[in-house]
């Protein structure tokens, strides 16, 4: 929200013929450049009295200068051929015409907030400014009492120009005496504030999104046609992209993006991992064993970001376990970015995991882990080297790059014999954990390994490999490549699936480990207390009791909430809450009686407080009243009054939220979305009114009447859903929520608002209607006219409000409208209604019948798959979400042919799924697993069907040593089968409890049942037998069944319970 504010607070910038300057940034950038030049004027700033910057003359080649680096942090762009010379009371320039109107108007500004004043000296065309050049070096020295002045400047920057040359020849040959401060203005750059560290992020999403969406895409797409492309070429498409944020759906100004140099492209042998590499004329290589490596950067507002990825096409082992390696280290490179750490721990901590995990890799590193980045894409000040002893700050930005130069494979073909792997990063130094800002691009293993040539691939080998680490994890690569890779690979499809699971499960099993430790510690702060019994406080004292003459009547007091009941002769108080039940029971001659249940501790709607359970509680009253009308009065005004009570706690646990700020100006030029209806409706009305949904400055408001309104703020919007009518009748934008809201009386986290698109209803007559018919055939146009219509004009209002999203205000709240994907839509029962439901980027909806059912899939923990066996038609699905105390959500009676694609769904969402053949009932099971000293890390292995399967088989050989005994007594064990409740949920249970007791002492085993039913099918014969077959094959069943009766023998006496 910082980064949010310090935008909102940038004023209007003053503009001329050049780029705008913002007055707050310069006067900022000025305040921090003169308290970090006096605070440490010895070291890096070398006790200079001025210092003295000098920017180079145009250029279209890329450069990085502290000059430029300078000029850019304190105007926003470059201030070319100009000298800039800073006095402890002044400031001069020497600019051109154009560059002093600009500044002329900070001039009276500067001076008032900064305390320094501008002197412009303006530089004529033509001239090389030696008048202007020893005028300033004369102030300088005046500006000085001393006669030994030092000013500082830029030593490693050559002069460019006669202007500069002659600036940089008189400064030498002047008695001023020089000192470099390149290193000052390093360490002055090195931490960026919330608006520097917002360019940076938005430069790293661009990169990102171009390698992401367009670079990965192209590379595929070239090696599933087989296509010739050189470096170079790819080199320029890239830019061109890069160049063009639309293009990659990436809503930036193409003003303010720039590259920081072109896109590196490289393969076939020939490796280059300097940050000068380049790409060559040479063809994109992608044979078995290839290595591909594509590295850019990209530019927003002048501040830098790079990412760098390398991609494995049907390698072996070896440069897999490579990659795996640098993975590692990179990781761990990342990770010691922390504050108060010293720049060389990020090298050393990706040189110790290589040293553990494969130190024959070790000669091939590279010399340092990365650098700083901002204005410059090579911070060098802040270089990642094993010899820097900097200290790293909160606010810092690197781009760790980490490679491996020049391997070499066993092999003959020299394309794929030496290769190099790179991998490249913009991070964040935060305040506890490093945020990498690159992170939209994986570089995962599932997405970095390719597998084409099954035949070289080398995947045998790396099976019988001993050790897990070596399985190399198989990415397809698009779509229509998918199914062929699929259909020709030797491992079947499930296994591929298996293999993407095992990748997924070892994700979430980290995930599981910090949240545990997360709630651990939440749970030791004492969060999630019961409510007390403190806050049902009807009177403060007994003075505040109120007094009444009768003592025989029962009374209600509206105003403080309570009952007050005649006892013994005593008026007692009680808040409503504590009354569970007041009714009229019975009558008698007398009068009829008022009986009232309180709610007391250890019910299931009592109050829990641990402070109450050794007291005693009244738990019920009667009373006797003659008046019945009274006692109807008196039962009716605590149900009124509780009724209030509960509707004020229910609005007082709705969670606060900002204010709404309506759009000043004009209704025509808001964006609104008139005649629309809302779910849930508000309620007391017989018929639906539509209403407006207006979109403000921080939200949006729907009103349907003067009265009747809902707002619902952009912050507490958590997923924003676009479906247009395509299988259903209506249109509909749909706004799930962080926290409930009123609509109405009713309070959700759902909203809807819609249009329908054509009559639900059709009339149905007895008139036969034909396809032919040009009425109808006229009305269909009409509908699917219509239709188009209302779709375009939702996609209008969607467009413009993400417009306003886009804004920087709103960029961290993360919202876009998500389009439900209907062709991976599937059938389901869920809310007891049959609907279509669908995936979504971010979750699983059902948007059209009540209930909705909305799942973010970044909640879920585990989906299991129950009644998936063999010969069934359908099956469930079941999400457990993260936090277990959660109801889990069940879709059931799901078709059995959407198995496979809500398999590979699920794989591509990088969620964990289970197979079981049984419901399980979820509430026991997460009870149990919620239990303290539960294993987090192995606590869903029960539902693994390879370890379920095992474990059976153990059960079973215990089954067969054990034999009951009749010192075991029946009643313990009916008690524990009372205690204990079986995680199967089975509709057979009933029945089978039915019948135990007949049955306990006449078990039969698998054999002889079967035997049973192969008897009785005989028994009973094919429909063309006659009645008399059917009789013989009874007798003969009888016979086998009983042999001991059929020889006369007597039946054995059976045993009476």
């Amino acid at each position: 929200m910082a980064i949010i504010e310090a935008l909102d607070r940038t004023p209007a910038s003053v503009t001329g013929s050049s780029p705008a300057v913002s007055p707050e940034n310069f006067i900022k950038c000025m305040r921090k450049f003169y308290r970090h030049w006096k605070e440490d004027d010895t070291e890096i700033w070398g006790s200079s009295c001025a210092i003295a910057v000098a920017t180079p003359p145009p250029s279209e080649d890329i450069r990085y200068q502290k000059s430029l680096a300078l000029s850019t942090w304190f105007f926003g762009h470059q201030f070319l051929e100009t000298i800039m010379v800073f006095l402890s009371r002044q400031i001069h320039f020497v600019c051109s015409q154009k560059d002093s109107d600009v500044l002329k108007p900070l001039k009276m500004l500067v001076s008032k907030e900064v305390g320094v004043d501008i002197v412009l000296h303006i530089l004529k065309k033509g001239d090389d400014g030696s008048a202007l050049i020893d005028e300033i070096i004369r102030a300088v020295c005046a500006h000085s009492e001393s006669n030994n002045v030092v000013i500082g400047h830029l030593a490693r920057e050559k002069p460019e120009g006669k202007f500069l040359e002659a600036w940089s020849e008189k400064l030498h040959r002047s008695r001023l005496k020089l000192f470099d401060v390149s290193s000052g203005i390093s360490e002055l750059l090195a931490v960026k504030d919330a608006t520097e560290i917002m360019y940076v992020k938005k430069a790293a999403f661009l990169a990102a999104s171009v390698m992401r969406k367009y670079v990965v895409s192209k590379v595929e797409k070239i090696i599933e046609d087989e296509k010739k492309i050189a470096h170079s070429k790819l080199m320029v498409l890239t830019e061109k992209i890069l160049l063009s944020p639309i293009n990659v759906d990436v809503k930036l100004k193409a003003d303010n993006v720039d590259i920081c140099y072109p896109p590196v492209f490289q393969s076939g042998g020939k490796y280059d991992l300097r940050p000068s590499a380049s790409s060559n004329d040479d063809d994109l290589h992608y044979d078995s064993g290839s290595v591909i490596i594509c590295a850019l950067g990209a530019k927003y507002s002048g501040y830098c970001s790079n990412v760098a990825r390398t991609f494995l096409i049907d390698c072996n082992a070896e440069k897999c376990n490579a990659y795996k390696v640098l993975r590692q280290a990179h990781d761990a490179a990342i990770a010691a970015l922390t504050p108060g750490s010293k720049c060389c721990s990020s090298y050393q901590a990706a040189v110790t995991v290589i040293r553990d995990k494969a130190p024959e890799l070790l000669p091939f590193l590279t010399k340092s882990a990365g650098t700083g980045i901002g204005i410059e894409f090579r911070e060098s000040w802040l270089s990642l080297s094993e010899k820097n002893g900097r200290t790293l700050k909160e606010g810092m930005i690197f781009n760790v790059s980490l490679g491996f130069q020049n391997l070499i494979d066993k092999t003959n073909n020299e394309k794929t014999k030496e290769f190099s792997l790179w991998l490249a990063d913009t991070v964040l130094v935060c305040k506890e954990n490093p945020k990498v800002l690159t992170s939209f691009i994986s570089k995962a293993d599932s997405d970095a390994f390719y597998l084409f040539d099954e035949e070289n691939a080398g995947l045998p080998a790396v099976k019988q490999a001993p050790e897990a680490n070596v399985m190399v994890p198989v990415k397809p690569v698009l779509n229509p490549l998918r199914e062929n890779l699929r259909s020709h690979s030797r491992t079947p499809k499930e296994e591929l699936r298996k293999q993407l699971q095992s990748e997924i499960l070892k994700k979430k099993t980290s995930e599981a480990a910090v949240r545990s430790d997360v709630a651990d510690h939440k749970l030791l702060e004492g969060l999630g207390r019961s409510r007390a019994m403190d806050e049902l406080v009807a009177y403060k004292n007994a003075n505040d009791v109120p007094v009444s003459n009768r003592l025989d009547i029962i009374q209600v007091d509206k105003q403080n909430e309570a009952i007050l009941l005649p006892i013994y002769g005593v008026t007692v108080p009680f808040h409503v809450c504590t009354i569970k039940k007041a009714e009229i029971r019975g009558e008698s001659s007398s009068g009829v009686y008022v009986s009232i249940t309180f709610n007391v501790p250890g019910t299931a709607s009592g109050l829990q407080d641990p402070r109450l359970q050794n007291l005693i509680f009244l738990k019920a009253v009667t009373f006797l009243s003659k008046n019945r009308n009274h006692a109807e009065e008196v039962i009716k005004s605590v149900k009124t009054v509780q009724k209030g009570v509960t509707e004020r706690a229910r609005r007082a646990s709705l969670v606060s939220q900002e204010r709404l700020q309506l759009c000043d100006g004009m209704s025509r030029d808001r964006i609104q979305f008139p005649d629309l209806w809302i779910r849930p409706s508000f309620g007391g009305r017989g018929r639906k009114v539509a209403g407006t949904l207006v979109a403000h400055v921080n939200g949006f408001q729907y009103s349907a009447s003067k009265t009747e309104k809902v707002d619902i703020m952009f912050s507490n919007i958590k997923h924003a859903f676009f479906q247009p009518a395509e299988r259903d009748m209506i249109t509909l934008l749909h706004f799930h929520l962080y926290n409930e809201i009123m609509v109405g009386n009713k309070k959700t986290r759902d909203v809807q608002f819609y249009t329908e698109v054509m009559d639900v209803v059709d009339a149905v007559g007895l008139k036969r209607h034909s396809a032919r018919d040009p009425d109808e055939i006229e009305e269909e146009q009409r509908d699917r006219a219509r239709r188009k219509k209302i779709n375009g004009q939702f996609e209008l209002f969607v467009k413009r409000v993400v417009s306003v999203w886009s804004q920087p205000r709103f960029q961290q709240l993360g919202l876009h409208f998500e389009r439900p994907s209907q062709k991976l839509g599937f059938n389901g029962v869920h809310g007891r209604t049959t609907c279509f439901i669908v995936p979504t980027p971010s979750g699983l909806v059902q948007l059209v019948e009540s209930p909705f059912l909305v799942t973010s899939l970044r909640e879920v923990e585990i989906v299991c798959l129950e009644r998936v066996a063999l010969g069934q038609k359908s099956f469930d699905m079941v999400f457990v979400f993260q936090d277990l105390k959660r109801d889990v959500v069940r879709i059931e009676v799901i078709p059995m042919a959407s198995l496979d694609k809500i398999k590979d769904w699920l794989n591509d969402s990088n969620l964990k799924y289970y197979e079981s053949k049984l419901n399980l009932n979820w509430r026991m099971v997460l009870k149990k697993l919620d239990e303290p000293g539960c294993d987090t890390n192995d606590r869903w292995e029960f539902l693994n069907p390879d370890a379920t399967d095992s474990d059976s088989e153990d059960s079973e050989t215990d089954d067969d040593k054990y034999e009951p005994s009749d010192a075991e007594s029946a009643s313990d064990s009916d008690d524990e089968d009372s205690d204990s409740e079986s995680v199967v949920d089975s509709g057979e249970d009933e029945a089978v409890s039915a019948g135990s007791d007949d049955d306990d002492d006449a078990a039969e085993s698998w054999d002889e049942m079967e035997r049973k039913a192969r008897d009785a099918d005989m028994e009973m014969g094919s429909e063309s037998d006659s009645e008399d077959e059917r009789q013989r094959r009874r007798e003969k069943a009888k016979r086998q069944l009983n042999p001991q009766q059929s020889k006369g023998v007597p039946q054995k006496r059976q045993r009476v319970n």
